[in-house]
């Protein structure tokens, strides 16, 4: 390899993952195992903190059988877990269809990385939604094969969540989602609020109260620069320490051990054991280094980081003939070319190309 040449040994890399498959993995050795798909760019809610509020926006879908066989290729390269992302997936025709054949699927290593062939454990499916349309599609999401979901939900009262979602008596809907999902065993419901100040930043004890009373897990995220507009301000972010003084003050927090090294959430419980609070905390925090993620949005692009500046065109290269092997060969180079972190709030950022609702969640 060409030390002095980075152009010469990237392309090296790549063709060394090609020639040598196995685990799907980057140039700094991180195993990909996650996997994020948008099934659409729509949504009816318009955040204050994602979307611009504008009527007559263009969106961009897939078939699902097209969706479908690009994860195959990933499982096939390792993918263990798939999350369902949008815009709001719910919205999208064919969901709970396209959970079945999903939940057909086998990992195609075992632990020891060894090949599973016919042997091996079923894909762990999540699902990120806005929890709208949840109620009357838990059940079955849950029969399907679904195995958790992620409810977005910015406050606990119906006021402030009306203000954020710019969608009147919404919060009651939202929350008979999350209700009935927990209660079809899909819980524990994880509820996801984006904190962002002078929004809801005073919401932070209500949550607390909200995961002990319900049984829930509460996750702060802080506010990230992919909103559509580009209003983003390093002072409208609640950090993390901000966060955890807020919540000591609450009551005693304790620190619980994390489930994987990959794993974005801080997590909390309280002195008595009651309730788990979350915290991701991306611009305070960084947590770049253990990353197990990548992207397929709506259009079928790969992004192999929330923040980068382009996309890899996966489904252009499976509508210009590719076969299962040139599919994974083309995936098996871009991911070789993942990022090593992302620069939020360092001198020269840049946003992303895309907004978050066009990303996938």
């Amino acid at each position: 390899m060409m030390i002095g040449d980075g152009n010469t040994a990237i392309l090296e890399l790549e063709e060394q993952a090609i020639q040598f498959p196995g685990r799907l993995r980057d140039k700094f050795g991180r195993s990909i195992t996650d996997l994020r798909v948008s099934v659409t760019d729509r949504c009816n809610y318009k955040c204050v903190y994602c979307r611009t509020g504008n009527e007559g926006a263009q969106f961009t879908e897939l078939s699902i059988e097209d969706y479908l066989r690009m994860v195959r290729v990933f499982v096939s390269l390792g993918v263990e877990k798939i999350r369902l992302t949008g815009g709001e997936p719910l919205l999208r025709s064919g969901l709970v269809e396209m959970v079945r054949e999903l939940a057909e699927m086998r990992t195609a290593f075992l632990p020891d990385g060894s090949l599973a062939g016919d042997l091996g454990n079923p894909l762990d499916i999540a699902l990120t939604t806005n929890g709208h349309l949840l109620e009357g599609l838990a059940q079955p999401l849950k029969d399907a094969g679904l195995n958790r979901v992620t409810v977005s939900m910015d406050a606990v009262d119906a006021e402030t969540f009306s203000a954020i979602t710019r969608v009147p008596r919404s919060y009651e809907k939202v929350l008979a989602g999350v209700r009935k999902a927990q209660s079809v065993g899909l819980g524990p419901v994880k509820v996801n609020c984006v904190l962002l100040r002078g929004f809801n930043d005073g919401q932070i004890e209500q949550f607390a109260e909200f995961s002990r009373r319900e049984g829930l897990i509460v996750r702060f995220i802080e506010w990230m620069p992919l909103e559509e507009d580009r209003s983003w301000k390093r002072e409208s972010v609640v950090s993390m320490d901000e966060i955890v003084e807020r919540l000591n003050a609450f009551r005693p927090l304790v620190e619980l051990t994390p489930h994987a090294a990959s794993e974005t959430a801080k997590r909390f419980t309280f002195d008595d054991g009651l309730g788990e609070i979350g915290i991701i905390a991306p611009v305070s925090r960084p947590f770049c280094g253990h990353c197990s993620r990548v992207r397929l949005t709506s259009d079928g692009k790969i992004r192999t980081c929330l923040f980068s500046q382009s996309d890899h065109d996966l489904y252009g290269e499976m509508v210009r003939g590719g076969t299962d092997e040139e599919l994974a060969a083309y995936i098996r180079r871009i991911v070789m070319r993942k990022e090593a972190r992302h620069h939020i709030g360092e001198p020269g950022f840049e946003k992303p190309s895309r907004s978050m609702v066009h990303i996938g969640g």
